[in-house]
């Protein structure tokens, strides 16, 4: 059987598969912490790729999504003495909601245009979170953000324990993977991509573009609202730089890097990233350097994105 058909055969079950990968994914990382954030930072990446990547709609506003979830979740904790679950369902509805109202607006705009809308609202609830101290910490980030442990049917987990965390957060993580892997078999699914190759045909053919769209930023902000509660819980913080623009960059970088419009690509992405930031800072203080110029050679060498690239291959 050909790589083309076996690939096509493996399809229905990415999700799976990816599952299966990130399972034992921590056996092989010297420390689980990083780990961790590779599942947080994929997961953020892979709403932006929901939107960018299937719809082709590019965002310099998911700073937003990812923050609104982080605070949302810090606060319901902190703030009202919640416990970790509503956080969690508190961070993934903030994120949806967030993405509900910038998307009416930044839909309106084509190409650019919407990136720089998106970005300019982003930055506005970035300065309303910096200057709300009493309820968001201000510049100093929101602390306290502490789950210890948790318990799930009788049974109490130690998330203090690197091991226990990354399969707290893995489990969440691979929910989404199923939630997504079901959202683009769907027809929902194939209307993104119908949109992102041809919105004139699209159009002819009866599909909403603004509604589709617009449900597509919300779903969008779900992925990265829970992305950020997950990090809030994670890190026990919530740094106010959550929400700044180069946040919306780094989603951008770590999704180019594995490929947009792949399944696992921002996976790799953020792996790649993380692991480049963790070994080069190692050696010097100007590690950005080098990860930026293998982010060059990748966009000039590899357009598709390591994970992209590798499926194109196979695939020929």
């Amino acid at each position: 059987m050909r790589r083309d058909a076996w690939i096509a055969r493996l399809t229905p079950h990415r999700a799976a598969l990816a599952s299966l990968f990130l399972l034992v994914f921590p056996l092989f990382m010297p420390f689980k912490a990083i780990a961790v954030n590779i599942l947080i930072q994929g997961l953020f990446a892979l709403g932006f790729n929901l939107l960018y990547g299937y719809l082709g709609l590019l965002s310099f506003g998911h700073a937003a999504l990812l923050g609104g979830g982080a605070y949302a979740c810090g606060i319901v904790i902190v703030r009202f003495g919640m416990p970790w679950w509503i956080g969690i369902a508190s961070g993934t509805l903030a994120g949806m909601l967030v993405a509900a109202a910038i998307g009416a607006l930044a839909i309106r705009t084509r190409g650019i245009y919407f990136a720089m809308v998106t970005l300019a609202l982003a930055q506005c609830l970035y300065f309303v979170a910096y200057q709300a101290v009493d309820w968001t910490g201000g510049e100093n980030g929101l602390r306290g953000v502490n789950v210890a442990g948790i318990s799930l049917l009788g049974v109490h987990l130690d998330i203090v324990r690197p091991l226990v965390r990354y399969y707290f957060v893995a489990a969440f993580v691979i929910a989404a993977l199923f939630v997504l892997s079901r959202i683009l078999a769907s027809p929902f699914g194939a209307a993104m991509e119908a949109i992102r190759e041809n919105e004139t045909r699209a159009r002819a053919c009866g599909y909403d573009i603004a509604a589709s769209r617009w449900l597509a930023f919300v779903l969008s902000g779900g992925f990265c609202g829970l992305a950020g509660a997950l990090q809030a819980i994670h890190l026990g913080i919530v740094p106010v730089e959550t929400l700044y623009y180069t946040t919306s960059g780094l989603a951008v970088m770590m999704t180019l890097l594995g490929g947009m419009g792949t399944f696992f690509g921002p996976f790799i992405g953020a792996g790649v990233f993380l692991l480049l930031e963790e070994v080069v800072s190692l050696w010097t203080v100007h590690w950005q350097l080098l990860v930026g110029a293998v982010f060059v050679a990748c966009v000039l060498f590899f357009p598709r994105g390591l994970w992209g690239t590798l499926l194109a291959g196979h695939a020929r």
